[in-house]
Order: C-alpha cells, then structure tokens, then sequence
C-alpha cells in the first residue's frame, strides 16, 4: 500500500485522529460499525469549527516541516540542487545526500522516496478532512455553510500544492480525492492530464471560497490570492495560456497586493553591512506580515517565542564555509570570530554559519548580473555579498578582503576554496546580528525568520510567461520591467524578451524562493539549461539524462503494490 510517514504524528493528538483509519485497517465489519462518542477519531474529529480548525493547523505544520526539510521538498533544497542554479559546494562530486549527479537518483535513493511520502500524506491528510468537513452540520461553524466551505477550500488548496509537486516530479501519479480507510495496493498511475484537472478544480474551488485577502483569520492562512496565482500556473501547464493570463489578472488586478517601493520595517536606521533598501527589507525578521508589506501573499510561519512556533534548522544550507579559511597568507588564524564566554567563537554574528550545501552556479552569481552589475540594488554587497575579510589582529593581513591570489605557495584545494569555502551569498537567508540559538556558533545554521511561499513578484512573472508563450511580448515585458524599476534595473525591450529571459530574471529576484525543477520542467528548459549552465566542477551538467526529465517512481511503491500494475518510469 501507499507509505505514509507518521514520524511527526505524537506532535499533536489531532493528527492522530486524521491518519488514524489509514493505520489500522479494520479487519470485519462489525468494528467498522463503531461508534466513537466520546474519544477523537475521523468520523468526529472534524465536525465542528474547532475540529475544522485543528486540522487545517495540522496541514500548515505538516507543509512547514516538509518547507524546510533536508529530504523532503523543502525550498532550502531542491529549489536549487540538480537544477541550473546550484550544487552542494561542501561535496560537489556524485554519490552524496544531495542532487549533485543524476546518476544518483535511483528508485531507492531517500529522497525519492521521502518526498514521494510527504506529498501524499499532506494529500491523505487534506482528504480526511475535506471528507470530515463536507459532512459536518453547517450550524457547527459560525459562518454556516460558508464557514465550513472556507475550511474545505484551504484544505483543498493544500492537496492542489501538494499534487503541484508530485506531478512535476513524478508524472503520471495516482489521483485521490477520498481518504485511504483501510490497506490498499490496487494504486494505478492516473495521466498527468488527470491531476491537472484535479489541481484546477481544487484552486478554482479555493479562490472561490477562501477569504479576501486580508480578511484570513491569522498570519499565514491562506487567501484568494494564492489560489489564483497556482490556478495560473495550473493553466500554464495545461498550455492554457490566455486562462493562465486571466487567473494571474485576478490576482495583480482584483487585490491590493504590490511591489513594495519604499523602505520599511526592522532594520531601518540599523542596516547591518551599513546600507540597505527596499529588497533588503523585505527579508528582516519580522517584516514577513507587517501589514505595509503588500508583496507578501503567502508567508510559511516561524514564531520563536511560542511553543510549537518552530525554527528553520535547515537555513545553513545556503552560504560558504568561511570558517573554514584557515591559516592566513603569513601564517596566523584566519578567522578567530565573535568573543563569548571569554573564548572565540570563529563564527560571525552577521554571516552565521553556513555550510556551503547549497553553492551557486556562475550563472546565479555573475552571469545573470553582467548588464547591470553595478545598478540592480538585487546585486548590492547587502544583498548578494561577495566580499570576505580576515579576521585575526595578530595578523598583517587583518581586515583585508580574502583573495586566495595571496598565498604563496598557493594553496593545495582550489576546489574546494571556491565551492566551499569562500563564494557569494545571497543575504535573504541569512538573519544577521540576531541568532537566538546557540551563541557560540552564531546560531549553529538555524534562523527563526518567516519565510514566503509566494511573493508578488512571482505572479508578475507567471503572467508575463504567460503572455510571451501568446506571443504578447510587449505586455510580457512590461510586467518583468514592474520588477526591473524597482530593482533599479535596465528595462527589458519586446524585442529582447525570450524565455531564457525571463528565466533569468526569475533568478535574479527569487533565487531560494522559487521551485527551481518544477519551472524548467513546465518551460521545457530542464535539460538544457541544466547541461549549459551547473558548472559543479566535479559533475558538469549534473550527468543529466533524457529520462531525468521525471524521477523515478520509489521501488517500494511499485513493491507494495501487488494487485495491479504501477510501471516505473522510463529508464529507470
């Protein structure tokens, strides 16, 4: 049968209600007659507002975890590995944990297997109570009929997002709309067709019924907004591209969302690196919700100061290992850091401690810049750092920019000087000058910041694909050059404007943000760019194949399912 990971489940006793049918299959009917009155279960967990409300809290935790996981599809992972932006600079060659080589990736690789899991347990956890709620009594929620709807339309959002990224990355998948009750291994692999269909009527559901934004019950539920902008790319992916043009409208048109122009928030007055802006600011602590931030349209929540409020433990990923510098030209510590308890730390408050897992490629860090080097505020030293210094007193070289160009004789790893220790780093990840966690190593590559699922700007740039796929290269343009203005960049002419373009452009305002894999298989351009531009010296190209356009289906599916067909994918 299908394998669900419960390994989150003892975090709260609600969950326990919405998988628990799915675990303990009963075995005759007169225990499928019970009826639980007085403990939790999924026949009553759901049918009041409370009920209702502890599971959709249960999804949002379940997504959050899996946002930021190592294994499962968080953003801090394959956004960039195995694509044309990155590849593990601490390891780059093939065989380890992340996507450096697609020779890798085989049908029992762990995270083929574990983002597999969490995509249909969110899908099996969205089902029950999309089941649950459907049936409850309208006067059990304080907006009746449309109460209950609005729980119904997160919940389908969530199974909509979650079949987002199976089907990208999978294929043909099997589709569920009802609650998997009792052992199943009949599971076939409905057309990819299917479940785009699914996902329409999922986000059409949910825009319909989800609040206004604005109107949600509580930072990080989920609005209107959100479901037009996947309704858009939903379309897009169908090559539905003048309802892909209409779905973005809504969004850029109907609502209050947009660019943000002006400075705001925490670090006004107190820029760590002594200069800031508008793109800076949107990436402080605690800037994520403020409610003059009006790019925000769906923000995953990380609260510090309440139980249960998480912390983004994967946020080292991001970054060179810096402290891993050495000795300096003359010999001396290279880096000796920040003093606490009377010892140095050899780590930097405002860099953290990053461990080089996720380096970029030339492209990312200077390619895409070579126009506007100097003007696009998105390539500033506050945004995209570039400049490294030594850090010893006892040393000549104390203070100065670290150049590997100094070192005589050179040093014996230029490898691993470049893809690990010293390279750019884009500053959104980082949380400067405020590590709550484990002083001593300035935070230990954990961050306690929100983090955004969707920004307006990437709605903008699902409308101007749109629009150039119609052949609306003027309109394409003016949406990008939206984004280029407030960047301080050059504008884009109809005439320039392709989609390795706009591609490009989607890297230079949402590097991190973005899921990397699913636009370059929806574009058509995986392949290609994957081979011309990740430049990992030790895997150039990724060893990608033509059948690593999909992953392949987790061999333990296909084991497990033993009374019909479930075929691997090709050239696995």
């Amino acid at each position: 049968m299908m394998k669900i990971n419960i390994k989150n489940l003892a975090v709260k006793s609600l969950l326990m209600a919405a998988i628990v049918l799915f675990i303990f299959p009963s075995c005759n009917d007169d225990i499928l007659d019970e009826k639980p009155l007085d403990f939790l279960s999924p026949d009553n967990a759901y049918l009041t507002e409370a009920g209702a409300l502890q599971g959709i809290t249960a999804l949002h935790d379940r997504v959050r975890s899996a946002y930021y996981s190592f294994g499962e599809f968080g953003v801090m992972n394959w956004a960039t590995h195995g694509s044309d932006l990155g590849y593990n600079g601490e390891t780059p060659g093939p065989g380890g944990s992340y996507l450096n080589s697609y020779a890798d990736m085989t049908p029992v690789w762990r995270n083929v297997i574990a983002t597999w899991n969490v995509g249909f347990e969110i899908i099996q956890w969205a089902n029950v109570l999309i089941d649950r709620v459907e049936s409850a009594d309208p006067e059990a929620f304080s907006d009746g009929e449309a109460g209950k709807s609005k729980y119904i339309a997160e919940a389908r959002f969530f199974r909509g997002f979650a079949y987002r990224y199976l089907v990208s990355t999978y294929g043909d998948i099997p589709l569920l709309t009802e609650p998997i009750n009792s052992a199943k291994a009949d599971f076939i692999r409905n057309p990819v067709a299917d479940i785009h269909d699914l996902m329409v009527e999922d986000f059409q559901f949910a825009a319909n019924n989800l609040p206004k934004p604005g109107e949600e019950d509580a930072p990080g539920r989920i609005t209107q907004g959100p479901a037009w902008h996947y309704l858009a790319e939903t379309y897009l992916e169908q090559d539905d591209f003048q309802n892909a043009v209409d779905a973005a409208s809504k969004v850029i048109e109907d609502y209050d969302y947009d660019l943000m122009q002006e400075r705001f928030g925490t670090k006004l007055g107190n820029d760590v690196w002594g200069s800031g802006d508008v793109y800076f600011d949107l990436f402080g602590f605690g800037n994520h919700n403020l409610p003059e931030n009006t790019e925000a349209m769906w923000v995953i929540q990380v609260e510090p100061f309440i139980i249960g409020g998480g912390q983004i433990a994967s946020a080292y990923i991001f970054g060179p290992r810096y402290f891993d510098i050495g000795l300096t030209p003359d010999g001396k510590k290279g880096f000796q850091g920040e003093l606490y308890n009377g010892l140095y730390t050899g780590y930097s408050d405002s860099l953290g401690r990053p461990t080089a897992n996720g380096r970029g490629t030339s492209l990312v860090y200077y390619d895409i810049w070579k126009d506007n080097w100097d003007i696009d505020v998105r390539n500033a030293e506050h945004n995209l750092k570039r400049n490294f210094y030594f850090d010893n007193p006892e040393s000549a070289f104390d203070k100065q920019k670290i150049d590997f160009s100094l070192y005589d004789p050179p040093r014996p790893d230029p490898i691993a000087d470049t893809c690990k220790i010293i390279f750019p780093i884009h500053t959104k990840f980082t949380d400067p000058l405020n590590y709550f966690l484990q002083p001593n190593r300035s935070g230990g590559g954990i961050t306690h910041k929100d983090w955004y699922a969707l920004r307006f700007a990437e709605t903008l740039l699902i409308r101007a694909e749109a629009n150039l796929e119609l052949g609306n290269n003027g309109l394409a343009a003016a949406d990008v050059n939206r984004i280029r203005e407030r960047a301080n960049a050059t504008p884009v002419s109809a005439a320039e404007i392709d989609m390795d373009f706009l591609l490009d452009e989607r890297v230079r305002e949402l590097y991190g943000e973005e899921w990397r894999l699913i636009i370059l298989r929806r574009t058509g351009k995986l392949l290609e760019r994957v081979r011309k531009y990740n430049d990992n010296p030790l895997v150039p190209g990724a060893d990608i194949e033509e059948h690593n356009f999909r992953w392949p289906i987790p061999q333990e599916q296909i084991d497990l399912n033993v009374d019909a067909d479930f075929p691997q994918n090709t050239g696995y």
